[in-house]
C-alpha cells in the first residue's frame, strides 16, 4: 500500500500527495479503492495508530484524473483549509493534452455550467447558471498530431469545468470519454501545481509535479 503513495509533504497537520490516474478521491458506490483509504492505511501503519484515522477531504479531483492534492490530518486544518477553497486561496494549475490546435497563444474562458437534466453526470454549458473561469496558456503545438499542450490556470472549481470549457471552445482533452472521442485513451488532464497556506505555520506552500513522460505526454517536448 505505501508503494504506491507518492508523498510529497507531510507534517502533523497536512499531508501533500499525488493522486494517480483513475483512482477516487473518495469512495462511492463502486467500493473501488480511494484515496481517503489509500492514505488512512499509510497513516495507520506508519505511526501504529489503533482506531479509525481522521484524514480530511479538502478538495477533489476527478476520477481519470492525475496531480497534486492535499489532505489534513486533524479537524483544525481541514476547516481552514477548507475556508481557503471557498476563498479561492488554494490555487490549481493543470496541464492538459486538448485536441485541434489552439491559434490564441493565451485567452480566459468565462461560461456559465449547469448539470444535464437527463439524469446523467455531465455538465454543459448554459446562458445562466454556475460561472466558471479559467485561463489557458499554449505551451506547446504538436501540428502533425493535431494536438496543443495548454497549461491552465483553474479560478473556479467547477465539477467537470476544464473538460467541459475547452470542449465548448471546439477543443475537446485527449482521452476524454465523456466529453470528448469514445477512443478509449487515458484523459491527458494533470493538476500540476497546488499552492496554499499551511493552515497552521501561515507559511505559503507550494508544490510543483509533472506527469510522467508517458502516453500522450511524450509528444511534447515541454512535459520534462
Amino acid at each position: 500500500m505505501n508503494k504506491k503513495l507518492e508523498i510529497l509533504y507531510e507534517d502533523n497537520h497536512i499531508i501533500v500527495v499525488v493522486k494517480p490516474y483513475n483512482v477516487l478521491s473518495q469512495a462511492d458506490n463502486t467500493n473501488d479503492i480511494d484515496m481517503l483509504f489509500i492514505i488512512k492505511m499509510y497513516i495507520k501503519e506508519k505511526y501504529n495508530k489503533p482506531g479509525n484515522v481522521y484524514l480530511g477531504l479538502v478538495h477533489r479531483l476527478d476520477r481519470p484524473v492525475g496531480g497534486i492534492m492535499v489532505f489534513a490530518k486533524t479537524s483544525k486544518a481541514a476547516s481552514r483549509l477548507s475556508e481557503q477553497v471557498r476563498e479561492r486561496k488554494l490555487k490549481k494549475r493543470y496541464l492538459a493534452v486538448v485536441h485541434g490546435i489552439i491559434k490564441n497563444d493565451n485567452d480566459e474562458l468565462i461560461n456559465y455550467i449547469v448539470k444535464c437534466k437527463d439524469n446523467s453526470s455531465k455538465i454543459t454549458v448554459k446562458d445562466e447558471g454556475q460561472i466558471a473561469k479559467l485561463k489557458y496558456t499554449v505551451l506547446e503545438r504538436n501540428i502533425k498530431e493535431n494536438l496543443t499542450l495548454v497549461d491552465i490556470d483553474l479560478e473556479t472549481g467547477r465539477h467537470h469545468q476544464i473538460r467541459v470549457q475547452m470542449a465548448n471552445i471546439g477543443h475537446t482533452l485527449y482521452g476524454d470519454q465523456r466529453y470528448g472521442k469514445q477512443d478509449k485513451k487515458q484523459i491527458a488532464l494533470f493538476s500540476y501545481e497546488l499552492e496554499f497556506i499551511h493552515p497552521v505555520n501561515k507559511e505559503l506552500m507550494k508544490f510543483e509535479k509533472m506527469p510522467y513522460k508517458e502516453g500522450v505526454w511524450k509528444l511534447f517536448k515541454s512535459v520534462k
